[in-house]
């Protein structure tokens, strides 16, 4: 079954639209006006609304009653949620992706993690970051798996970017090397305990920013999962 012109042009709006929310560009609580979108993508309404239910179903957009569909809030109970679904599912991908895993996707992994430690911003790193997950999970060969992460890895990188906007440093990402050794050693059961701690990092940042669960439009979110 292939994509309809249609399916595309709502993905591109729906993937555009993502990343001004996971940068910031898009704040919570901004209204997202179809009539504005259509118009700027030169697209009709239906694959805007598509393009809306598709980051509804991302948990990027929200749509309330009488006042459209706007950007997602999030509170630290969400950013935690987030991660232990990240966990579980990662955690089942990495079991069964490991025996299809070769040196060379290993080393391809492995030099995901340098760029990583060398990214000059936020946006590079999480490029690397994401790459480094993909490579390792993408083995299982379960489509409908692997999308559930994507969705999921959209969020974190949400939460990342409103955690460490104005301190962002580079990290040296020694889960990413411990994971690694531990696959090319054979030890599957050790790796995926590491993957599953590592995803559910939240930080003291994440824990000092607890914010209400109802969280105000606009309100900056805690430090991320990885």
């Amino acid at each position: 079954m292939t994509d309809t012109p249609r399916d595309t042009i709502a993905t591109r709006i729906s993937k555009a639209l993502a990343d001004r929310i996971i940068s910031g560009e898009l704040a919570p609580g901004a209204r997202l006006r179809q009539d504005h979108v259509a118009e700027e993508f030169g697209a009709s309404h239906v694959p805007v609304r598509e393009a809306f239910r598709r980051l509804e179903a991302q948990g990027l957009a929200v749509s309330e009653p009488r006042r459209g569909v706007r950007v997602a809030g999030f509170t630290v109970d969400e950013v935690r949620e987030v991660a232990e679904m990240r966990a579980a599912l990662e955690v089942l991908a990495l079991r069964h992706a490991a025996p299809n895993l070769t040196p060379v996707i290993l080393d391809a992994a492995e030099e995901a993690t340098r760029a990583g430690d060398r990214a000059p911003d936020m946006h590079a790193w999480e490029e690397a970051n994401r790459n480094f997950h993909t490579l390792i999970l993408k083995p299982c060969r379960m489509p409908r798996l692997l999308a559930a992460i994507d969705d999921l890895h959209l969020a974190s990188a949400r939460f990342l970017f409103s955690g460490w906007r104005s301190e962002w440093e580079a990290p040296t990402d020694r889960d990413h090397r411990a994971i690694l050794a531990a696959l090319r050693a054979g030890h599957v059961e050790l790796a995926a305990a590491i993957l599953a701690r590592h995803v559910q990092w939240v930080g003291p940042r994440g824990a000092r920013a607890a914010l209400p669960r109802k969280a105000k439009p606009g309100t900056p979110g805690p430090a991320p999962s990885r």
